[in-house]
């Protein structure tokens, strides 16, 4: 169930959609990170500017937090011994060379089964996934496989030689040498997640180091961005949603940021939905454990530990949820009757993103993952 406080409507399913001329779902990259366009609806009218002007928007004493999740090549082909063919998305790591996937196939292997995975040129080591079982029981939607090799690596070490990047589905083509590059922040840390925190991909080490020079501060946590992320809401009633999971960290430094950022006035400003699901997951989660948030001039804090914050998140982000961390947003334009799309409506109004995201079609933004961006401000 969402957290919610009350609101002056109750919103539906049908209230996200929108129309999105398919010609607008950018396919690849700008050709330089910071110089996408950056659609400015931090106040009420839309003003149109380039990425590499965020800065003249923020000011010394704000902080910026980032996901340093670094994208994993979880994608697998294979074949069975029937001959059908088979891909596998690696969702997370397990144990014991063991991973938990989602499994594309015609038919089903049987539990116990063995298919031969393809191995990267050059590398010709009997790559094999033997399936376990569904994860993470018996009804789960993902499998759990046994990841093998000659040489007995382990899964990472597989995925990094054979995998494939994970684009999203509305990415038509096949990987390339582009992709490996770009669809990956410029300071991708802790590996585990199958989709990029996109909003993340305009900053390069230029506009970084125009940050650091003018006082903005920088942050860090880490959310393992999964395959649930593309999964459109599939019931009109939104309480009967079952929200993804995905890990988070919040590190014991980026606690210490952000009531120093507080203290001084500062904004606290997301980099990316994910950035806001960690934050606000957290906030709440040191309040359902009983602890006293501090009330502060913008919102609830919990109070900071010594020791880095971490836990799974199933946190469905609707209109009437009540914000306790985050001041504005930076994030890309999300699919229609996605969970990212009410986020972003519970951010900074319903009304006003509807409006934003009618500008940015009249005005041929690019969409998704390698489109354009926004900066919102919290309504």
């Amino acid at each position: 169930m969402p957290h919610t406080r009350p609101t002056a409507r109750t919103y539906g399913l049908s209230d996200f959609d929108f129309h999105l001329p398919p010609e607008l779902i950018a396919q690849h990259p700008a050709p330089e990170r910071s110089g996408s366009r950056l659609l400015d609806g931090s106040a009420s009218t839309p003003t149109d500017r380039i990425f590499r002007e965020l800065p003249t928007l923020l000011k010394a004493g704000d902080l910026l937090v980032f996901n340093d999740t670094r994208v994993m090549n979880a994608r697998l082909f294979g074949e069975k011994a029937s001959g059908g063919k088979l891909e596998l998305l690696i969702e997370r790591v397990l144990g014991g060379n063991q991973v938990a996937a989602h499994m594309r196939v015609s038919k089903k292997p049987a539990i116990g089964d063995t298919v031969s995975l393809i191995s990267a040129p050059g590398h010709p080591e009997h790559l094999s996934a033997t399936l376990l079982g569904r994860w993470p029981d018996a009804d789960g939607a993902l499998f759990r496989f046994v990841l093998c090799n000659d040489a007995g690596d382990d899964p990472y070490t597989l995925m990094a030689r054979h995998g494939h990047v994970p684009l999203p589905p509305y990415i038509t083509h096949t990987d390339s040498v582009e992709d490996a590059q770009r669809y990956q922040t410029v300071f991708a840390k802790n590996l585990g997640a199958v989709a990029a925190p996109t909003a993340a991909l305009h900053f390069d080490e230029a506009l970084l180091n125009q940050f650091d020079a003018m006082g903005v501060q920088r942050a860090h946590v880490t959310l393992h961005v999964g395959a649930g992320t593309f999964q459109p809401v599939k019931t009109e009633n939104l309480s009967e949603h079952q929200m993804h999971s995905e890990w988070y960290e919040v590190p014991a430094a980026t606690q210490q940021a952000i009531v120093d950022c507080r203290a001084r006035s500062g904004r606290i400003v997301a980099v990316g939905t994910t950035t806001v699901r960690t934050l606000e997951s957290w906030a709440r989660e040191m309040g359902e454990m009983g602890v006293r948030a501090e009330s502060t001039r913008h919102s609830d804090l919990p109070p900071i530990s010594r020791t880095p914050f971490s836990t799974d998140t199933r946190i469905f982000i609707t209109p009437g949820f009540e914000f306790r961390v985050v001041d504005a947003l930076v994030t890309n334009f999300h699919l229609p009757k996605s969970s990212l799309m009410m986020l972003v409506s519970a951010f900074a109004g319903y009304e006003h993103i509807m409006a934003l995201y009618v500008h940015a079609i009249r005005e041929h933004y690019r969409f998704f993952s390698y489109g354009d961006a926004m900066l919102l401000s919290r309504a």
